[in-house]
């Protein structure tokens, strides 16, 4: 994840509108990548909408989160995400066993989960098949809280495989058919050297700076859980999965990631809110749903094409648009949706950056090696 630290690592200061202008204007493969991601976003929202699947802004916004700059990543993204969904599924069935009407051990096992997920994602070459098991694990388990019994709850933890696999396989045929020349971009200096023989980093049992990050990122998501909880805020929970998502190994780079997010929130939920306010009141059909969706998912992508420096803002603007319009299987007006995920987001940010600043701070000279 040094790689991840270092794109977000402070760059020669440029006037506003001049870096602005410099990050949305076009180079090679970025309207490629842009079209991938609404044919994508389309075919799935048309999916869920026709069959009915619960969550399709998630579904939606996988096509985002899957789509890297190349086929070969996209592919590898997409496999390893699959992977870690299945396993993690399979383990929160498991843990309910014990754990259903014990909210003493499930909170301790959420806990544990995120730290391992965190921890592992900074030991292994794998990370990210780590970071989705933890992750979805964690989630997977708070979901208890909002369903009224045993087969609910079960129901919901395959709809949650559903959701999440069946995007990435589409994401990976669309990029394998949908002008598959990969773009031409610099090579990654840190992806050439993730081609390691060993799954484990060098000093991955040797460095406190490796489990110190797991605990600080489970502190932050569970105070939040803990926040809401206490607060029967259930709406709000975006901001649990704000701490697992801006979390990167020094404090300035999870900074500057977690001011990403909230632009990116916020210029999502302000596209939603006007589509709501005048676009959504008269669809009549789901013809109008995909245009809407497509004309959204071209702005966010547009920017999730971009550079490093930028790419996580698109991806935000993209969730919160879906979590906006996508709200149900016909036309809703609510606006509670992109208040309480604002309001998630803020809380998730303010909790992660007071953790990461006060407790073991990790500084970019120490990180970046």
């Amino acid at each position: 994840m040094n790689s991840a630290a270092e794109t977000f690592a402070p760059e020669q200061q440029l006037s506003g509108l001049r870096w602005l202008r410099r990050e949305l204007s076009p180079f090679p493969g970025r309207e490629t990548m842009t079209l991938r991601l609404v044919i994508g976003v389309v075919i799935v929202a048309v999916i869920s909408m026709t069959l009915q699947t619960p969550l399709t802004s998630i579904s939606a916004y996988m096509v985002f989160f899957v789509t890297k700059e190349n086929r070969v990543v996209t592919t590898l993204t997409g496999v390893g995400l699959a992977i870690g969904a299945t396993i993690a599924v399979a383990l929160s069935l498991f843990f309910y066993r014990y754990t259903l009407d014990y909210p003493e051990f499930r909170i301790p096992v959420m806990a544990a989960t995120v730290f391992g997920g965190m921890f592992l994602s900074r030991i292994f070459v794998i990370g990210p098949l780590a970071f989705a098991i933890g992750f979805v694990l964690a989630v997977t388990q708070s979901m208890a809280d909002t369903v009224p019994d045993a087969d609910a709850l079960v129901r919901g933890l395959l709809w949650l495989w559903v959701i999440v696999v069946f995007p990435v396989a589409i994401t990976v045929i669309v990029n394998q058919i949908v002008l598959p020349a990969d773009p031409e971009r610099s090579p990654n200096p840190h992806r050439q050297t993730n081609a390691k023989t060993s799954l484990f980093v060098a000093d991955a049992f040797t460095n406190p700076a490796h489990a110190r990050f797991g605990l600080k990122v489970a502190l932050a998501a569970m105070s939040c859980y803990i926040i809401y909880s206490a607060l029967d805020w259930p709406g709000i929970r975006t901001a649990f999965i704000t701490c697992c998502f801006i979390a990167l190994e020094s404090t300035e780079a999870t900074l500057r990631k977690a001011r990403l997010r909230l632009v990116g929130c916020c210029v999502g939920g302000l596209l939603g809110f006007l589509s709501i306010m005048y676009l959504v009141p008269s669809m009549e059909s789901i013809v109008s749903l995909v245009m809407l969706t497509a004309a959204g998912s071209a702005l966010a992508g547009w920017v999730a094409a971009g550079s490093q420096r930028i790419a996580y803002a698109g991806l935000q603007i993209a969730l919160a648009f879906f979590m906006c319009i996508f709200q149900g299987f016909a036309p809703d007006t609510d606006f509670d949706t992109i208040r309480n995920r604002l309001v998630g987001i803020v809380l998730g940010i303010v909790v992660t950056s007071v953790v990461f600043q006060y407790l073991w701070p990790e500084r970019e000279s120490a990180s970046s090696h």
